[in-house]
């Protein structure tokens, strides 16, 4: 722009500068000059444009004539300091007129000061939005319970609420830095993470920080432990991108407690609560650990404590309770650091021997066997307890863990059966035995009493060879495996409480099969084994009364057979059983005498009307009689007179068996010299042999055996 020629000549010397080459003509900013009247003494057309001036109508006016709105404000404040001080000045100006901002710089020079004025509302409105919106943000995050930041595009902090701050004051006094304004929040989070944990952090960030297609969705979330000194605190980090400024807000949320409490949950969920043991499923885990690390070594220990039950019972489940805490212990005092003790259950524990043959982990189960023999104190209460150990060893391509598990509580149900206090080494005919169990217990469940057949011995009179009775045996006829003997079953019916409903069928069998003999005029006593079972569950009664009944058979007519195990475990209970069975009629007999260990006073003070000596102390008997001993049997069998007992010999297989049977005084005998098992079907032929040749089944037994 230039000055119209209608001028005053005060003027003229301003047409110099703005006729002659300016050099700031091409400065995009634009500039004027004040002297120290504030008259303008130059301005570019940069500078009228921006202020909506024409330049001739500025040059020789005093600003505050032209601008008289800029009077008191800033720009008045700011110039008069540099006229003042001769320093230059920068700061921005809202000129009302416009609505604009604008940037001034103001430079002083001798004769007063150079302006440089740049219009910078775009960049100072988005400035402010940004800042109104920065302001926002922290008064929502000073709203926020979590220690929360605001990270920049670089990564960097700009703002952090209250409780950040406040855990800055704790992170510091744990001897760390805390994160401030302006400082990087990687490198500062980082020093308190795991290196995986600020992999997974700076990679969750950097992604949100840097952008990218979906960068906001969803957010990121991790939780991480944090070192806190001594302790260790844990936190979940949440963080989301904020469009479209770019920013990133930060969370951390304190779950120490919640973390805790989850670890505490898992802990109990892994361990035993009387003996904080590991349990059974921890203890799953940790043999598939070891397995899987050193497969083909390592063995499992099952203990199983002898009578337990019978602790419980007399002593109470407290003091029951205090002896597995204690067991528990001393177990752990006798294995090696890298074992593990854990308790299955029950009265039932496991050790995992690590890295071991077959051979350490008998050595060691013998180590724990003889640890267990010194007593316990419960309630200053002095209790001994022994224990059943099944020793398994892990080998090369085995099963896995669950088979392991199965056969060392194969080889511990083994050793129990073997006497208790024993330590057994599974052998793979053990787990083909435990099949065959099971196979048993599947088939008596689904109904294999339809199979069972009953076999019949006779008993004869030794003096007259007179039949007098049978002893029912109990046979199963297998559909794949024959003709099967009570061994082979009956163990296994006990122990899945099938034995009684068997036993129930065999009553009733056995009763209607001797009033059919009796109804065809062969009178033979029926006698029938019977378990404990039939004592703990108080059923005999009721069950041979029901037999007795739906048969017609006269009570008389039957004898129920008990092995002096069973009676001595329970003599009272029996006692009172035995003698109402006793006073309806019916006769009680002690089964395989001389087998267990019992009281002889004890079993003869029980109501037993005949006792059956079993083949074994018949074969001593024999061999102390041929030694000049004299006749042990013959005491025995003398004993059982006195008090009103009568005698059956078992096991009579030789004419010598016959003739010491006799010899003793022995009322009656059975045995393979007599007369083999047979099915009902035989017996009336059997019978009628006998008959024919004279009633004496013992000479004919004779003769047959000198043919």
């Amino acid at each position: 722009m230039c000055l119209r020629g209608k001028q005053r000549a005060g003027r003229v010397q301003s047409r110099v500068h703005v006729d002659t080459v300016d050099p700031l003509s091409a400065v995009s900013d634009g500039v004027y000059r004040l002297d120290r009247e504030w008259r303008f003494t130059y301005v570019n057309a940069a500078a009228a444009a921006l202020l909506a001036r024409r330049v001739e109508d500025m040059v020789g006016q005093r600003a505050l004539d032209c601008f008289p709105e800029v009077a008191g404000t800033v720009i008045e404040a700011e110039y008069r300091a540099v006229f003042a001080d001769g320093r230059d000045r920068v700061f921005t100006y809202f000129h009302a007129p416009q609505g604009r901002w604008f940037e001034i710089r103001a430079f002083a020079d001798p004769d007063g000061l150079t302006a440089f004025i740049r219009d910078v509302d775009d960049h100072h409105r988005s400035d402010q939005r940004r800042a109104d919106r920065v302001a926002q943000l922290t008064a929502v995050l000073e709203a926020l319970p979590q220690a929360t930041v605001l990270l920049d595009g670089d990564g960097r902090i700009v703002s952090a609420n209250r409780r950040w701050t406040e855990t800055g004051e704790v992170i510091r006094d744990a001897g760390l830095r805390p994160g401030v304004i302006g400082d990087s929040y990687l490198e500062v989070l980082s020093q308190h993470l795991t290196a995986e944990d600020r992999r997974i952090i700076g990679a969750g960030i950097g992604g949100l920080v840097t952008g990218g297609p979906r960068a906001a969705d969803p957010p990121f979330v991790h939780d991480y432990a944090h070192a806190m000194g001594s302790q260790r605190a844990y936190f979940r980090l949440q963080a989301a991108r904020v469009e479209p400024s770019g920013q990133v807000v930060v969370t951390h949320t304190d779950i120490t407690e919640r973390v805790r409490d989850q670890q505490a949950l898992a802990w109990r969920a892994a361990h035993d609560d009387l003996t904080e043991l590991p349990n059974r499923a921890r203890l799953l885990e940790l043999v598939g650990e070891a397995l899987g690390r050193d497969p083909g070594r390592g063995a499992l220990l099952l203990l199983g404590l002898d009578g337990f039950k019978a602790v419980n019972d007399s002593l109470g489940h407290e003091v029951g309770d205090e002896l597995l805490r204690q067991v528990g212990a001393r177990l752990r005092e006798q294995v090696r650091p890298c074992d593990v003790v854990g308790r299955l259950g029950g009265d039932q524990f496991l050790v995992l021997a690590r890295g071991c043959d077959a051979a350490e982990a008998a050595a060691l189960a013998f180590r724990l066997r003889t640890a267990l023999t010194r007593p316990f104190c419960a309630e200053g209460i002095p209790v001994p307890l022994t224990a059943s150990i099944g020793v398994a060893a892990a080998q090369p391509g085995g099963d896995g863990v669950h088979q392991l598990l199965s056969d060392a509580d194969t080889a511990a149900a083994a050793a129990k059966g073997a006497g208790r206090d024993q330590v057994h080494v599974f052998s793979p005919g053990l787990r083909e035995a435990a099949r065959w169990r099971l196979e048993v217990a599947n088939r008596l469940r689904d109904g294999a009493v339809d199979e069972l057949v009953v076999h019949y011995q006779p008993l004869v009179r030794v003096d007259t060879g007179e039949p007098e009775g049978v002893e029912a045996l109990l046979r199963w006829q297998h559909p794949e495996r024959g003709l099967l003997s009570p061994a082979a079953f009956l163990s296994v019916a006990e122990e899945t409480g099938q034995l009684i409903p068997i036993t129930r069928w065999l009553l009733g069998e056995t009763t209607r099969q001797a009033a059919e003999w009796a109804a065809g005029g062969l009178p033979l006593r029926m006698s029938v084994n019977i378990s404990a079972r039939h004592f703990s569950a108080e059923t005999l009664v009721h069950d041979v009364r029901v037999a007795l009944h739906d048969s017609g058979l006269a009570p008389e007519n039957l004898v129920l057979e008990l092995t002096e195990t069973s009676v001595a475990e329970d003599p009272t209970r029996a006692e009172d059983q035995l003698s109402l069975l006793q006073n309806s009629g019916v006769v009680v007999a002690i089964d395989d005498f001389g087998t267990g260990w019992s009281s002889l006073a004890q079993l003869l003070a029980l109501p037993i009307g005949t006792l059956k000596i079993d083949r074994s102390l018949l074969t001593a008997a024999a061999r102390l009689a041929a030694g000049g001993s004299g006749s042990v049997l013959t005491a025995i069998v003398s004993l059982a007179r006195t008090i009103g007992i009568r005698s059956v010999a078992e096991g009579v297989e030789t004419p010598a068996h016959l003739q010491m049977v006799r010899e003793a005084g022995c009322e009656l005998a059975q045995g393979y010299l007599l007369a083999r098992p047979m099915p009902a079907a035989d017996v009336p032929r059997w019978a009628s042999r006998v008959r024919a040749a004279g009633g004496d089944s013992c000479a004919l037994a004779l003769r047959g055996r000198a043919h």
